[in-house]
């Protein structure tokens, strides 16, 4: 049970590790030798793990869609809002591409044109968003006239766009800028009486 506790540790942080040398240096120039560094063991350990860098790239992404699920998956009260669901994990994302190596690694990977991604974690959010946009819209929370396919291109190249830009400035993945995008997006979006009850600073608290 001990050696089965230390192996799972050590995996764990073989991936960690993995996506902070991928995020630092970029997967193509990554190299195995510097990620058995950043996780503190041997070459060696390392493929026990990992056959390869491709295994180990396949199983970040893996991990990271884990994560972005979890924060889409998040508890809900029952009945609430589906559009303050959709507000709020935009918000959630934000937070969680600021501090979660292997979520916005995962993300990046979804970019990477030299070789083919086998979990597309930009999609995969597209699909999430699509499917709450539609419930919300089942439910008679949107604005008469709203074309979900709009607002779903509208709420995908916005949070995508956030995650892009904030590898470089954070300000991008802030809540105030999340919160602005949703105060200019929600008139839009829901009848002018239902904007006094939806947040667009979100509901949920880090």
């Amino acid at each position: 049970m001990v050696k089965q506790e230390r192996a799972a540790r050590t995996r764990e942080t073989l991936i960690r590790s993995a996506a902070e040398v991928f995020d630092r240096d970029g997967f193509s120039t990554a190299s195995l030798t510097a990620i058995s560094s950043q996780a503190g063991v041997s070459n060696g350990a390392l493929h026990f793990h990992f056959a390869s860098k491709a295994v180990l790239v396949d199983v970040v992404e893996e991990e990271a869609l884990t994560r972005l699920l979890a924060v889409a998956n998040g508890e809900q009260p029952p009945g609430a809002s589906r559009v303050q669901l959709l507000v709020d994990v935009t918000h959630a994302l934000a937070d969680a591409l600021r501090g979660d190596v292997v979520l916005r690694v995962g993300f990046a990977l979804s970019g990477e044109t030299s070789r083919p991604t086998r979990v597309d974690l930009r999609q995969r959010w597209g699909y999430w968003v699509e499917e709450t946009l539609k419930q919300a819209e089942a439910e008679g929370e949107l604005r008469r006239g709203a074309a979900v396919q709009d607002v779903v291109t509208a709420v995908v190249a916005a949070t995508v766009g956030f995650e892009v830009l904030g590898v470089r400035d954070s300000t991008w993945l802030s809540a105030s800028t999340v919160a602005r995008f949703w105060r200019l997006l929600l008139p839009m979006l829901v009848p002018a009486a239902r904007l006094t009850v939806i947040d667009a600073g979100g509901t949920r608290r880090p």
